[in-house]
């Protein structure tokens, strides 16, 4: 058993092993879904990143808020629309090349407020 299985095992119970309480009714923590405000609520930032890449340019856009899926599907149509290869990692997405401009230029026609960082 890994680690982490462990780990969920004893917290799938916070703490609780036994109540004496014949009324006592355990309460789980419920997980509200977390959704994505509108584009026009985005405050998207766009810069050019060199940093740990070996050099290598890549268009990195932060700041994105909302679900996993939203930003993958928001990654995948500026990938694409860009024609290059990218990545949507830890609430970043990376598009490979210096193509700041073309990618703001996209998301404001998405309807995001988008501001260039860095020169």
């Amino acid at each position: 058993m890994s680690k982490d299985k462990k780990s969920k095992k004893f917290n799938s119970f916070d703490g609780i092993v036994f109540s004496t309480d014949n009324n006592f009714v355990f309460q789980t923590e419920e997980v509200t879904a977390e959704t994505t405000p509108a584009n026009n609520q985005q405050n998207l930032r766009v810069q050019l990143d060199k940093k740990q890449r070996a050099g290598k340019a890549v268009t990195l856009i932060t700041n994105f808020m909302g679900t996993e899926e939203d930003l993958i599907a928001l990654g995948k149509m500026l990938k694409t629309k860009c024609g290059v290869g990218g990545s949507v990692k830890d609430g970043e997405i990376l598009i490979q090349g210096d193509f700041r401009k073309k990618v703001i230029e996209l998301l404001q026609k998405e309807g995001y407020k988008v501001k260039q960082i860095g020169g």
